[in-house]
């Protein structure tokens, strides 16, 4: 984007701004323009319809044009554009100001503006004030800050970082091991003879290892990871990104070749990927792939599409049992766009009709993806009235398949008609063909209509739940 497109934003909204709709609208990214349209947008050239709508209450576009002022180093001018947002007391906003200030280094600003809901007990806020006041060299006040919540996950991890050069490693690790002493009642069941172990915070033995890492124990650091065992996140495994910091590869490898070791093999095949060792990373999946590991083998797939393998990569989803998850959606997905990438759609057909009631695969996801085949090999009409036919082809989702085959065709007008914008789940896909047809005003109308209001939740002791 021109920076000279950035020109300053009225502070004072067009509208009041009411901080629960904004936090409604930010959680579900729905009733407002969501970040990768207000991406769209200026990306496209549409920078002052950006301007416009984050003066109009529009969070995502405002977040946007801050950060892209922030990026040319206009500092007022981007905190101007998130001050409506601040005054409302919305901490999200609130959060994004004090994260600018605190990348220009202007930490003691940040806290003031963080301060007030720390102290009000926002968890989001405690843990982002005690961060602040680390990289403020307050590392002291911000470890007594945390030290009471050690159970808490969110911010058991904030405690470790802060605590870093203090002197208090064996303190903090004394409180860590605390909550994983062997004689300590499971978090979930209380006692402690249900042999699960469950420990809390989750992140508990992670943060123990990472304290003795960095005091240079790494044997008990291991030791921990190993015994203990460690939460995986996100499908990160702390053990195999130990023992790849510290180049033990051969350990690293044994994690990956174990029965369990599903994201030790990913970690593992990423790292060679990245390292320009794709026979080695293959070499990694393929084991656990010819062994019916269908998580292995979607690696695998991927790993060999990425690199132009791609019919080796069909040879692999193909070859995976239906027992071990082969008929399962989230395998045949992949091995539909292969067979389509390839040029291989009639083929891809072929395999699909032999599919029959699929465990792990509903009806309509088995038609949805036989409809892209036919799609691919120019059939786009026949798939269309195949979707329709169907039970649900009345449903969002029967609509967003059939807008999604036709704009694939490049019918794009007609691909707009499938879709109503009275129905909320329509609304995104709509925009996104209306902003394809240089539609703007239209889109933007549609998302940001109105959402519908909030059912209650009942609850029942009695059947259904």
């Amino acid at each position: 984007m021109d920076p000279t497109e950035l020109a300053p934003t009225p502070a004072t909204p067009a509208a009041p701004l009411d901080p629960a709709e904004l936090d409604r609208r930010a959680r579900v990214e729905a009733g407002c323009v969501p970040p990768h349209l207000v991406t769209y947008l200026l990306d496209h050239g549409h920078a002052r319809t950006v301007h416009e709508l984050a003066r109009d209450g529009e969070w995502f576009c405002a977040r946007a044009l801050a950060r892209a002022l922030a990026d040319e180093d206009r500092q007022e001018e981007a905190l101007e554009v998130l001050d409506p947002y601040v005054a409302t007391g919305w901490w999200t906003a609130v959060d994004e100001a004090a994260a600018l200030l605190g990348a220009w280094r202007r930490v003691e600003e940040a806290l003031d503006l963080v301060r007030p809901y720390a102290e009000a007990g926002e968890r989001s806020a405690l843990r982002e004030f005690a961060l602040l006041l680390g990289r403020a060299g307050r590392g002291g006040e911000a470890y007594e800050l945390l030290r009471p919540h050690v159970a808490d996950w969110y911010l058991a991890g904030p405690l470790v970082e802060v605590s870093a050069g203090l002197g208090r490693d064996e303190e903090v690790a004394a409180l860590l091991a605390a909550r994983i002493a062997p004689d300590r009642a499971c978090a979930r069941c209380g006692t402690t003879e249900c042999g699960a172990r469950y420990v809390e915070p989750h992140n508990a033995v992670a943060l123990l290892a990472s304290v003795r890492e960095r005091q240079g124990r790494t044997d008990e650091a291991f030791e921990l990871l190993r015994t203990h065992g460690a939460a995986h996140v996100n499908c990160l495994d702390p053990l195999a990104e130990m023992l790849a910091r510290h180049d033990r590869m051969e350990e690293l490898r044994a994690c990956a070749a174990a029965a369990s070791g599903g994201n030790a093999a990913r970690f593992l095949a990423g790292l060679l990927e990245e390292r320009g060792d794709v026979a080695g990373a293959v070499g990694v999946y393929r084991p656990l792939a010819e062994a019916g590991s269908p998580h292995a083998a979607v690696g695998l797939a991927e790993l060999l599409a990425r690199h132009g393998r791609g019919d080796e990569a069909i040879g692999v989803l193909v070859a995976l049992p239906a027992a071990r998850g082969g008929h399962e959606d989230w395998v045949l997905d992949p091995l539909c766009a292969l067979y389509v990438a390839r040029g291989r759609a009639e083929e891809g057909l072929a395999h699909f009709a032999g599919i029959v009631d699929p465990p792990g695969c509903e009806e309509w996801d088995l038609l949805r993806m036989r409809a892209t085949l036919l799609a691919a090999l120019g059939r786009v009409d026949e798939a269309v009235a195949e979707l329709r036919a169907h039970p649900e082809g009345g449903s969002a989702y029967a609509a967003e398949a059939v807008a999604g085959l036709l704009a694939g065709a490049g019918r794009v007008a007609e691909a707009v008609a499938v879709l109503d914008p009275e129905r909320p789940d329509d609304r995104q896909p709509l925009a996104e063909l209306l902003l394809e047809l240089g539609r703007v005003g239209e889109a933007v109308a549609v998302l940001r209509r109105p959402l519908p209001a909030l059912r209650p939740i009942v609850y029942s002791e009695a059947p259904p739940w």
